[in-house]
């Protein structure tokens, strides 16, 4: 499996300072929400989406996590039922 890009998730000096100065010009109610936009604009261009191949490999691992989950959710669930029947006299 391979990155496609080695990046930081820090933001970078010019959008920094960019919105420093944004700040410092404009106060006014709808700036900031302005300012928000342009910031996300920014960091979604940073997005590297997967490959196909990255994508099917990435979906089979969860769902096999899926699966092993629920087998053990399963298996304990019925070990403490079977538990919990013969402590209390229920059980065959």
């Amino acid at each position: 499996m391979t990155v496609a890009r080695n990046t930081t998730d820090e933001p970078s000096e010019d959008v920094v300072a960019g919105a420093k100065a944004e700040r410092a010009s404009r106060n006014g109610p709808f700036a900031g929400i302005a300012l928000f936009l342009r910031q996300v604009m920014v960091e979604l261009k940073k997005v590297v989406t997967p490959t196909r191949k990255e994508l099917l490999s990435y979906t089979a691992v969860v769902l096999v996590f899926v699966v092993i989950m629920m087998a053990l959710t399963s298996g304990f669930d019925l070990l403490f039922g079977w538990l919990v029947a013969n402590v209390f006299g229920d059980g065959a």
